[in-house]
């Protein structure tokens, strides 16, 4: 996507206007809701285009008196409860931060935040009129969220983070931190990546100090997919493309980050975090079979069913959702490497390469804890076998 200027956005976003985001322009027009719309190809082409439209009201002119200073330490996380988000708050709180953290209401409420030392407000990006209460005495918002499986991927990852950037603006926020996809600028066939980059600009043009971080993948997210999995004797789902991913630990992706918001020469930065080698599926099986001590059940889907499956869902309104959630799947599953150079990174943030944590290292950790404890019920478990 080409550079888009808001020059026509002022410091308080006071002029109201509609701010279109397609692949190499941007319009300000009439007010309205923000949406997005897929518009298909023209017959023959192979590709469809996302046009994201940001229609969010802005915020009426106002005069803001001098009030009290916001400490640096006070920070809102959104996103608390997801695989990063948490780590977020768990190293904030660790470093002495005052953590606030925005939570959707649920009917599991987010204790094990509370219990930590955090202060949850509840508050829900596709509700506008709910942000802004969450924004008061916030020096720094960083943002984790994203949308749950179950429903639009606009919803939340374009419509809410378009209100909650606006809000943030009016409300005088001093940075704001905000986590994307690697390589998301060249993929905008994919709604989540072409969604992903559409923000990385709507943040860049709003005026805001910012940190922009893209990340590849998070190590965690391989003890569901394959570890847990190959333990309990059950199929691991895998593709046959030779896609490479940079794992790194998202306790190493909090500890970045927070480097990177003391650090004034990383402001208004696009920061890639990397983990220091890049895998494929099938050596990702291969290690943790090797760490459990037993053969995986791997069952492989090539990737012309997943092409096959996205086109025929994009025929029905109603699974437009499934197509857009297989196209970012059909792109982890080609001929890509999810990674990048970290040692212009690691200087700037003054990080030794050698303490970011390995995917060896993580397994054999986690394997080496899960083995130790089966064994260990296992034999409490005879302990307490009676026998007549």
């Amino acid at each position: 996507m080409a550079s888009t200027s808001l020059a026509a956005l002022p410091s308080q976003l006071a002029s109201p206007g509609r701010l279109r985001l397609r692949r190499g322009r941007a319009a300000l027009s009439s007010t309205a809701r923000p949406h997005v719309v897929l518009h298909r190809a023209p017959r023959g082409g192979s590709r469809c285009r996302l046009a994201v439209t940001c229609n969010a009201q802005a915020v009426a002119p106002t005069s803001i008196a001098q009030g009290t200073p916001v400490r640096p330490t006070s920070i809102l996380v959104v996103g608390a409860t997801g695989t990063l988000g948490r780590q977020v708050v768990r190293r904030a709180l660790d470093e002495g931060y005052d953590v606030r953290c925005l939570v959707r209401p649920r009917p599991a409420p987010a204790d094990f935040l509370r219990d930590w030392g955090a202060t949850v407000v509840n508050a829900d990006l596709s509700k506008p009129e709910t942000i802004p209460a969450t924004l008061v005495g916030i020096h720094t918002v960083i943002d984790c969220a994203t949308g749950r499986p179950e429903e639009p991927i606009r919803t939340v990852d374009w419509e809410g983070k378009v209100a909650l950037i606006q809000c943030a603006k009016a409300m005088g926020i001093q940075k704001y931190v905000f986590y994307s996809i690697h390589n998301c600028d060249k993929h905008p066939e994919v709604p989540l990546m072409e969604i992903k980059h559409c923000t990385e600009k709507f943040i860049q043009d709003s005026g805001l100090d910012y940190i922009i971080i893209r990340l590849c993948g998070f190590m965690q997210g391989l003890i569901g997919q394959y570890a847990v999995p190959i333990l309990e004797e059950k199929s691991v789902w895998g593709t046959d493309a030779p896609t490479r991913i940079a794992y790194m630990d998202t306790q190493d992706v909090a500890r970045l980050t927070f480097i990177a918001m003391r650090n004034e020469k990383a402001t208004k930065k696009l920061l890639t975090f990397a983990g220091p080698r890049a895998w494929t599926t099938q050596e990702v099986i291969t290690l943790c079979e090797r760490l459990a001590g037993q053969d995986a059940n791997v069952t492989t889907v090539p990737v012309a069913v997943l092409r096959f499956t996205r086109q025929l869902t994009r025929f029905f309104q109603w699974t437009n959702d499934v197509a857009d959630r297989l196209a970012f799947s059909e792109v982890l599953s080609s001929d890509t490497v999810f990674s990048a150079p970290m040692s212009e990174t690691y200087q700037l943030l003054g990080v030794d390469a050698n303490d970011i944590l390995s995917l060896e290292k993580y397994l054999q950790d986690y394997f080496t804890n899960i083995l130790k404890k089966l064994k260990d019920l296992k034999a409490q478990s005879k302990q307490t076998d009676i026998f007549f």
